[in-house]
């Protein structure tokens, strides 16, 4: 009889994530720790919105954050309106050759009649306010703050038109806790607070493809630790 042609059995491995066609890659960084506020001089507003800049921690943070993605691909780099993200993106722009775009629509939620020092303030103290905004997870409930809802809508229009500009390529989005927090909940279906708690100089990712948000990490710091 003769012998049969034996052959290796088909494999198949483990998928592995790749960028759709067509998708963003967007590296969301919150900006470095800011200057502390003080109860004896008034807070820096800039439209409005406090905008304190960077302390030497959130400069030396920002450095770090350089080193770490000097080598990446990156297409663009944004920042907001607000002097922190600009400051922060600042030392990777200069590794990169990357002129850094401001998007409005990226700043910060607008905290009403907390703005400037009350924020930080009330928080620290527990003022009721703040138990009731982190129990309902609503900005809103502080007056004056801008809604969920506003906050939501214009964030996934700076998104949006972002990944718009950027099919097929990696950038950087420097942006405001407040902001990872809202696109994180959004991508994953989360609570509108989930993730408020991103680090300052941390490294967030989300792949944008038409309408489906793909969480790839939260709260990257592996380049801050000694």
């Amino acid at each position: 009889m003769p012998d049969q042609e034996t052959s290796e059995p088909t494999e198949y491995r483990q998928y592995r994530f790749a960028l759709p066609p067509g998708a963003t890659d967007l590296l969301l960084i919150r900006h470095g720790e800011s200057a502390p506020a003080r109860a004896d001089r008034e807070a820096a507003l800039t439209d409005g919105h406090s905008d304190p800049e960077l302390d030497p921690v959130g400069e030396a943070q920002a450095l770090r954050l350089a080193d770490r993605l000097a080598s990446e691909e990156i297409a663009a780099i944004y920042v907001t309106s607000l002097r922190r993200t600009a400051q922060t993106a600042a030392p990777l722009a200069a590794k990169l050759g990357v002129t850094p775009a401001v998007v409005p629509d990226l700043r910060e939620v607008f905290l009403g009649e907390w703005e400037g020092s009350a924020f930080r303030k009330n928080i620290t103290e527990a003022h009721p306010i703040a138990v009731q905004m982190m129990t309902e997870q609503r900005w809103d409930v502080i007056p004056g703050a801008e809604s969920t809802e506003a906050f939501s809508e214009r964030i996934k229009r700076g998104i949006t038109g972002i990944a718009d500009a950027h099919p097929n390529q990696r950038v950087a989005v420097v942006v405001h806790g407040g902001v990872i927090g809202i696109i994180m909940a959004m991508a994953s279906g989360a609570g509108n607070f989930a993730f408020v708690g991103a680090d300052n100089a941390s490294i967030s990712q989300i792949v944008v493809h038409g309408d489906r948000w793909i969480v790839r990490r939260f709260n990257d710091t592996a380049h801050l630790e000694d």
